[in-house]
C-alpha cells in the first residue's frame, strides 16, 4: 500500500499529513487515526498502511503542527526521563478539544475532496491521548463521524466540562473503547461511567477493557503487547467494515 505526505490548511497553520492508500482502484471509504502523545511517526505511517490493507484510505496528522520543529519523542523511554516527560505533557496541553474539532473537520474536507475517497462520512481511530481525540471529534463533528474508536485512551472521563464522556447525547457514530487494564488515566469505574453515558444517549457502542497495559497497540511503546494489538486490529476491521463499508 502507498504512503504519501500532504499539507492541510487549518485555520491556525498548515499541518503535515500522512495519507496511506490501498491498493487497486477506489474509491475507498476514509478513516483519521490519531496518534499518541509521541505524536506522528514511522510506528504511525506503519499502521496507517495495514489499516489500508483493509481498504481504507488513512490520514494520520501531525497533531503538534502548532509548535513547528518540535523533536520526536522516543516512546520507550519518555516515561523514565523527567525531563522529556515533562515536555510530552506540556505538548499534549497544546491540542485542546476545540483544537481536536477545528482540525478534525479540515481532516474531513480535505479527504471528502479527494477522488480516492468515497462519502461524507468518516471513521476515527487513536491511540492514548488520540483515543479521546477520536471521540471529541465523535462529539463535536458528529455529523461527519460514522464509526470511531479509542485504544488504550486516556481521559476520556474527567470532572473537565470537555469530558468526551459529556458529548455522549452529540454523537451519532458507532463507538468503540477498548482501555487497558490498571490504567490510571482510564480506570474500571470510569469505563462503567462512559458506558453508562452512551448507553443513556442510545449510541451504539462497545467499551471493554483489553488484559494489556496501557500503550498495548502501538509497537514502539514499551508496553505494546502483541496478542492485544491483534485483538486491536481485529476490532477496527469489523467496526469500520460494518459502518464504513
Amino acid at each position: 500500500m502507498p504512503i504519501t505526505t500532504d499539507t492541510i490548511t487549518t485555520a491556525d497553520g498548515t499541518c503535515r499529513v500522512s495519507v496511506a492508500i490501498p491498493d487497486g482502484d477506489g474509491p475507498w471509504p476514509a478513516v483519521v487515526m490519531y496518534p499518541d502523545a509521541g505524536g506522528a511517526r514511522d510506528t504511525f505511517d506503519q499502521m496507517a498502511t495495514r489499516l489500508a490493507g483493509h481498504g481504507y484510505v488513512v490520514l494520520v496528522p501531525d497533531v503538534y503542527y502548532r509548535s513547528p520543529g518540535w523533536a520526536p519523542f522516543d516512546m520507550a523511554n519518555v516515561f523514565g526521563d523527567a525531563e522529556e516527560r515533562a515536555r510530552l505533557f506540556g505538548m499534549i496541553g497544546t491540542v485542546t478539544p476545540e483544537i481536536m474539532a477545528v482540525d478534525g473537520a479540515a481532516f474531513f474536507d480535505y479527504l471528502q475532496s479527494r477522488p480516492d475517497v468515497s462519502g461524507t462520512r468518516f471513521g476515527t481511530t487513536g491511540y492514548c491521548m488520540g483515543g479521546r481525540t477520536s471521540l471529541i471529534v465523535a462529539g463535536r463533528v458528529p455529523d461527519r463521524v460514522a464509526a470511531a474508536m479509542s485504544f488504550h485512551g486516556g481521559g476520556l472521563v474527567t470532572d473537565d466540562p470537555g469530558s468526551p464522556h459529556l458529548l455522549a447525547d452529540k454523537i451519532q457514530a458507532a463507538v468503540y473503547v477498548a482501555g487497558a487494564e490498571a490504567d490510571a488515566s482510564f480506570t474500571a469505574e470510569n469505563a462503567q461511567t462512559l458506558d453508562k453515558a452512551l448507553t443513556a444517549a442510545g449510541v451504539e457502542h462497545t467499551v471493554e477493557i483489553y488484559p494489556a497495559g496501557h500503550g498495548f497497540a502501538v509497537p514502539d511503546n514499551a508496553p505494546y503487547d502483541e496478542a492485544a494489538a491483534e485483538r486491536h486490529w481485529e476490532a477496527m476491521a469489523r467496526v469500520f467494515g460494518d459502518r464504513l463499508g
